[in-house]
């Protein structure tokens, strides 16, 4: 006797690599090339089923992403490994699936991570790393490192970072927890670079980059260390330091505790 079984709604999270210098970010923009239009259409090869693919954080215009987190629900029949192997085959070679594992039912990629860490990668000096001109602000003077990590302590624990918080995303709070913060100078194959790691609760828009721009204000002489705290506690924007440029930008993980 024939029984109906009807199909069960799965959910699952996926890490995925990308470099994004050939797209317009994360989120879905009509005329534009972004990295959720793509993973959506994979998706939607795969499975047959249109799926809105939730990333854990939306990455702007050239960022890059070794450890993009995202959640999805789907009826696919499929193992997890299996459904990984086949969304990769159908991804541009810019994009890389990780990893795809069953998660709990209810799983948010965004409302559920507890701690994010980012990578921002300056080269500095009078000679450009023309290897690294995708992945790396390139800054035509020598930075004091230890200067930018003696700013970079004053940002440590839980701040109201309306200093450095980009117009255009406005959040409940503008209050966030930096767990970790470091400055140091790495060595590469043609010329070293400096590598600014941060670990948070989480992020206001261009959180990241406004903080790197101010702590290269500080590697280049033109402000002290102790000028981030006054930065800080005024809770304006326009005292911070620029913008980094986003190329140099890499989110690296997200904790969700399991």
């Amino acid at each position: 006797m024939w029984v109906y079984c009807p199909a069960v709604m799965r959910t699952f999270r996926l890490i995925l690599s990308y470099d994004g210098t050939a797209y317009a970010g994360w989120q879905v923009q009509a005329n534009a090339r972004t990295i959720q239009a793509e993973l959506e259409a994979a998706l939607r090869q795969v499975t047959g089923e249109p799926i809105r693919a939730v990333a854990s954080g939306r990455t702007d215009a050239g960022v890059h992403a070794l450890g993009q987190v995202v959640s999805f629900s789907s009826q696919t029949h499929l193992p997890a490994e299996v459904l990984r192997k086949a969304l990769d085959a159908n991804l541009p070679k810019d994009m890389v699936i990780r990893e795809v594992r069953e998660a709990p039912d209810g799983f948010h990629a965004i409302r559920d991570a507890i701690r994010k860490r980012y990578r921002y990668v300056v080269q500095d000096g009078p000679m450009r790393d023309v290897f690294e001109r995708a992945y790396a602000w390139y800054f035509p003077h020598r930075l004091d490192v230890q200067a930018m990590q003696a700013a970079a302590a004053v940002l440590l624990g839980r701040h109201d970072f309306s200093s450095f918080e980009a117009a255009g995303a406005p959040r409940a709070s503008s209050v966030r927890t930096i767990y970790e913060l470091t400055v140091q100078r790495r060595a590469g194959d043609f010329l070293d670079r400096i590598v600014v790691e941060v670990e948070a609760d989480g992020f206001l828009y261009n959180m990241v980059r406004n903080i790197v721009g101010s702590l290269v204000e500080v590697g280049r002489g033109r402000q002290s260390p102790a000028w981030i705290a006054d930065v800080l506690a005024a809770r304006n924007r326009k005292l911070a330091g620029m913008t980094a440029p986003p190329q140099g930008l890499f989110l690296v993980s997200v904790d969700y505790g399991w």
